[in-house]
C-alpha cells in the first residue's frame, strides 16, 4: 500500500507575522519558512505505518513555489520515499490545492492520504475534506490516533464527551490533530542523502486545475493591542459596563 502525504511551505510557527506596508498581505520574504506542523505529523505518522510493516511506500507533495522543495527534501530526510512538487507561483486555495491532489491521488493510486487538518497560515481546514469528496471515498477528521485494521483504518479522535473511535475502509482521507504524535527530528546524514534525490516536477496545468483565486484579499491588518483589565465593584457595574462600554448587552 502507498501512502500519499500533502505538505505546505508556511511561515514557521515561531515567528511573528509581519503584514507589509501596504497591506497587500504578509512579509514572506524575510520570514523564516518551514513545513506546516500538521504536517509533519502527518509524513511522521505515515513513516510509523511504513516502518510497522503496513504500507510499501510514503509519497509526499507539496504545491507551491520553487522554494517548497526544501519542504519536500525535508519530509524526504524524514523518511519519505518519494516527492512530487507541483509548482506554481500563485496563491493557491484549498479547492484548487484538493483538485491538484485529486489528480496525483489517480496518478499514484495510494490506499491512504494523510493531511494535515489545516494549514497554520490561513487556518481553512477544507482540503482534506473537498478532496475526500472529489474522490467519493471515505474520510475521518481530527485523529489522534491511526491503526491499519484489514482493510480499513481505525481512527480515534476527540470530542466533547471523550473519545470517538470509527472505522473508514481504504482507500481513505484522513486528517491529524496535534495529539497524535510528536514527529522526528532528521538526522544530518538523512538531510545529506535528501539533498540528492531527484524530485518529481509537474505543474497545475498537467493535472487540468487552474489556480485562479476565486477570492479577493482587500486588506490585511495586524491586530489591535489589547487593551488593559478593569476591575469592578459589583455584578450592577459590570453589566452598566457591558451595555455602555463593551456595548454587548
Amino acid at each position: 500500500m502507498k501512502i500519499l502525504v500533502p505538505v505546505k511551505r508556511v511561515i514557521d510557527s515561531n515567528v511573528k507575522v509581519r503584514v507589509l506596508a501596504d497591506g497587500s498581505g504578509v512579509d514572506l520574504g524575510s520570514a523564516k519558512m518551514s513545513m506546516n506542523p500538521f504536517d509533519e505529523i502527518s509524513v511522521e505518522e505515515a513513516i510509523r505505518i511504513k516502518e510497522g510493516g503496513e504500507a510499501v511506500e510514503v509519497i509526499v507533495v507539496s504545491i507551491g513555489s520553487a522554494k517548497a522543495e526544501e519542504t519536500l527534501r525535508t519530509a524526504l530526510a524524514m523518511g519519505a520515499d518519494r516527492a512530487i512538487l507541483v509548482e506554481t507561483d500563485d496563491v493557491v486555495e484549498p479547492l484548487a490545492v484538493a483538485k491538484i491532489l485529486k489528480g496525483v491521488a489517480e496518478a499514484e493510486q495510494p490506499g491512504l492520504i494523510i493531511v494535515g487538518k489545516q494549514a497554520i497560515d490561513d487556518d481553512s481546514n477544507q482540503t482534506g475534506q473537498m478532496l475526500a469528496a472529489l474522490l467519493e471515498c471515505a474520510q475521518a477528521t481530527f485523529a489522534s490516533g491511526i491503526e491499519l485494521v484489514g482493510d480499513a483504518a481505525r481512527v480515534t479522535r476527540e470530542v466533547d464527551g471523550g473519545l470517538q473511535t470509527i472505522d473508514v475502509k481504504l482507500p481513505a482521507v484522513v486528517t491529524t490533530d496535534l495529539r497524535l504524535n510528536e514527529p522526528r527530528y532528521a538526522s544530518l546524514p538523512n538531510i545529506m542523502k535528501a539533498k540528492k534525490k531527484p524530485l518529481d516536477k509537474k505543474s497545475p496545468a498537467d493535472f487540468g486545475v487552474s489556480t485562479e483565486p476565486r477570492l479577493k484579499v482587500l486588506k490585511t491588518e495586524e491586530p489591535s493591542g489589547r487593551k488593559a483589565g478593569v476591575k469592578v465593584k459589583s455584578v450592577a457595574e459590570l453589566v452598566e459596563k457591558l451595555k455602555t462600554e463593551a456595548g454587548v448587552l
